[in-house]
This record gives structure tokens, C-alpha cells and sequence, in this order.
């Protein structure tokens, strides 16, 4: 299963969660103390414990041993997070007591599992006066979001889109808008996802509504078209992850998906499949890197965090992921190594360079969406609204 189909899981796991009730009463650590006052006093002690997805640095490690070798500090790193809900299971009643987790950078998602570790005052404010890189490198896109103002806990360590795959082979014409998923000839050929925010967030957008100004009432005017969209039977399914190879053999014409995994489908199969940002909008989701506030080593952490928005570095993890960095001179950088490459890797890195599932144009970029951002109290509504679509 791919990184994207871990976070699928992941949300219908959070979703289930919702649905017996798990609240957060009680459980916090305080109030998140000012950048300032957390920082004082703190100094590198050149070590640190990353925990990280599966497939997302290669197995050299190599960001990891250039950051060794430019600043001395050794990474511990371990591909802890296999899902939001899980991970997060396992690491609150320690921050609720104030203990260590045993990490000290982590990559966690967009979504209710960040509004807890917000709400609850389980993250380390970052100082953003050691975070040159960030400040000069980081994409318009990737400061400031909706779910984290003023990026007072969190950067993105890559993103990806939301948007809409067909195969041309079944589909005679260019799809270009979300309302051609709710087509009737399109009957039994349409994959949706079952991941409640993220099949919110499409019929949000093809109301005329942005997720992240959306109100309860948008959410229930949301879940009832997507009704019409089942009750007709355009639906064929609901998938998490498993989308990508029923489109490309045919079984469903055109799916919700997501940007990286066309990309590599296509790179690796040769499936000749066709992404779209449709023309009422996309969503942007991120994987976040944020340190929690318990940890043992936050000075090395940030380091590490900054030393990643370095254009050459981030172009490098970015030649691995395959997702969207959230630097945009990455696309110079590895269009010049590709200037300077020959054969396979020439035709790989012009590929790469090229696709606008990776390097989304600044069209495409006006388009884009932050989810809805739920506190903890608006998710235990919310998930089961949609849920009453999927699981029906």
C-alpha cells in the first residue's frame, strides 16, 4: 500500500473513532507556551528522533546523512507513522502526562488528528527566526495555511492534490469539472472516495463553496448531493487507496485521486491515465513535520526542519517522493540535472519536471483548497454525516 493509501485508512479509522464518541476532555497538556519562552535556554544536542511514513525518504537516507555532514548532528530515524489515528492513539497518553514520546520531529497529516495535537497544547511553537530556509524557500501555497496560521507549529514536508483521473481509453472526451462525476453516462464507472473529508470536500466545491470557509449547513447540503450521486448509481465505488488499478484496467472510467500516485502509475505501468484539476477548484493536503512539545532534542529537530527547505535538499527528496515540494526552485534544479542526464534517468527526471502532478502550474495553484478545518468537537458531526454516504 502507498503513503496515500495508509492516510485513506487512516481517515476512516479517525471517522470510526468519531462515531464511538473518543473525546479529548481533560487530556491536554495546557496551553502552548509562546515561541519565545519555549525556546529559551535550549541548545543543540546533536541528536534526534524522526519519525516519518513508510516510502518517504529513500533507503540511503541521504537528506538525512548531508544533514549530518553539514551540521554534526546525528538522525535516529524510524518509519514509525503507518496512520494518523493510530500513531496518535499511541502517543497521547504520554503527552498528556508530559512525558517524552521518544521523538522529536514527526510527520503527521492535515486533518482532526493535527486539530487535536493542537487543541490539546501537545506541540513545541516553532521559532521561526532559526528558519531561514522556510522564510526564503517555502512556496506562497505552503505559508500561512488555514489549519495552521502563521505556520506557528507546522511546515509541510511534501504535499499532494486532490483532484480527478480518468483513462482515456473508456472516456471519449476531456473531463474538466467535478460536476462530470455526477454525469448519468457515467453510470456505474465513477470511483469516489471514502475518506469523509475528502469526499466533502469535492461536493463542497461543486456547490460553489471553499472547504475551509465552510459552515455545518454547506456540510449537510454537501452530503445530500452526494446522496443524489449514489442513489442514481454512478457510483460504482468507494475506495481508499484502491482506486488506481480498477481505473487503469477499465473497471471505473474516472475516480477521485490522488496527484501522486497517477504519476507513478503512469511512470511505472505506462498507464496513459489523465489528471485533472477540475474547473470549480482541488484540494492541496501536506504532510506535516511539527515537534512535539515533550521532546528531548526541539533545537536539532527544527534544525533538521529548516536544513529541508534548502532548495537542493528538497529537490532531492522530491526526486524520491514524487509529490508536490513545497519549494518551487525544485523544478529549476532538477530541470537542470535532467539537462545533464542521459537515458532513463533523462526521460524520468524530464517527466518529472514536466508534470503538473508535481509541479502544479500557478493556474492550477488558484484552484487549490486547504480542507475544511474541523476542531475536535465540529469532527464527531462531521465524519458521521458522510459516513452515512459511504457506508450506507
Amino acid at each position: 500500500m502507498s503513503r496515500r493509501g495508509l492516510l485513506g485508512a487512516a481517515g476512516l479509522a479517525a471517522a470510526g473513532a468519531a462515531l464511538t464518541g473518543c473525546g479529548v476532555g481533560g487530556q491536554g497538556a495546557g496551553k502552548a507556551p509562546e515561541s519565545e519562552d519555549f525556546w529559551a535556554g535550549k541548545e543543540s544536542n546533536g541528536k534526534l528522533r524522526f519519525a516519518n511514513w513508510p516510502l518517504y525518504m529513500d533507503a540511503e537516507r541521504t537528506q538525512l546523512k548531508e544533514f549530518t555532514e553539514a551540521t554534526g548532528v546525528k538522525v535516529d530515524y524510524d518509519e514509525a507513522v503507518q496512520e494518523n489515528h493510530s500513531f496518535f492513539g499511541k502517543i497521547q497518553p504520554k503527552l498528556a502526562d508530559g512525558e517524552s514520546i521518544g521523538y522529536d520531529l514527526m510527520v503527521l497529516s492535515t486533518g482532526i488528528e493535527l486539530a487535536k495535537l493542537v487543541e490539546l497544547g501537545y506541540l513545541a511553537p516553532l521559532d521561526h527566526t532559526k528558519m531561514p530556509n522556510f522564510s526564503d524557500y517555502a512556496g506562497d501555497k505552503y505559508q500561512d495555511p488555514s489549519y495552521d496560521p502563521g505556520n506557528r507549529f507546522t511546515v509541510p514536508y511534501t504535499s499532494g492534490i486532490t483532484g480527478i483521473a480518468y483513462n482515456p481509453d473508456y472516456v471519449d472526451r476531456e473531463i474538466t469539472s467535478i460536476a462530470d462525476l455526477w454525469r448519468p453516462e457515467f453510470e456505474g464507472k465513477v470511483g469516489m472516495m471514502a475518506d469523509p473529508q475528502e469526499i466533502a470536500n469535492f461536493a463542497l466545491l461543486l456547490n460553489g463553496v471553499a472547504p475551509a470557509d465552510s459552515t455545518e449547513q454547506d456540510w449537510e447540503k454537501a452530503a445530500d448531493k452526494l446522496k443524489e450521486q449514489r442513489d442514481k448509481g454512478i457510483v460504482r465505488r468507494y475506495y481508499q487507496q484502491d482506486y488506481i488499478q480498477p481505473l487503469t484496467n477499465g473497471d471505473v472510467w474516472l475516480s477521485m485521486a490522488w496527484s501522486g500516485d497517477v504519476f507513478q502509475q503512469n511512470a511505472e505501468e505506462g498507464a496513459g491515465l489523465e489528471f485533472v484539476v477540475p474547473e470549480e477548484g482541488a484540494t492541496l493536503w501536506s504532510d506535516l513535520m511539527m515537534i512535539p512539545r515533550t521532546a528531548a532534542n526541539p533545537v536539532d529537530a527544527l534544525m533538521l526542519m529548516d536544513f529541508l527547505y534548502e532548495p537542493d535538499v528538497a529537490a532531492g527528496l522530491a526526486e524520491y517522493i514524487n509529490y508536490i515540494p513545497p519549494v518551487p526552485e525544485v523544478q529549476n534544479i532538477l530541470e537542470e540535472k535532467a539537462a545533464d542526464a542521459s537515458g532513463e534517468e533523462k526521460e524520468f527526471l524530464e517527466d518529472l519536471v514536466g508534470s503538473p502532478l508535481v509541479f502544479p502550474t500557478d493556474e492550477d495553484y488558484t484552484k487549490l483548497h486547504n480542507y475544511v478545518p474541523l476542531s475536535v468537537d465540529q469532527e464527531e458531526s462531521f465524519s458521521p454525516l458522510f459516513l452515512s454516504v459511504t457506508q450506507s
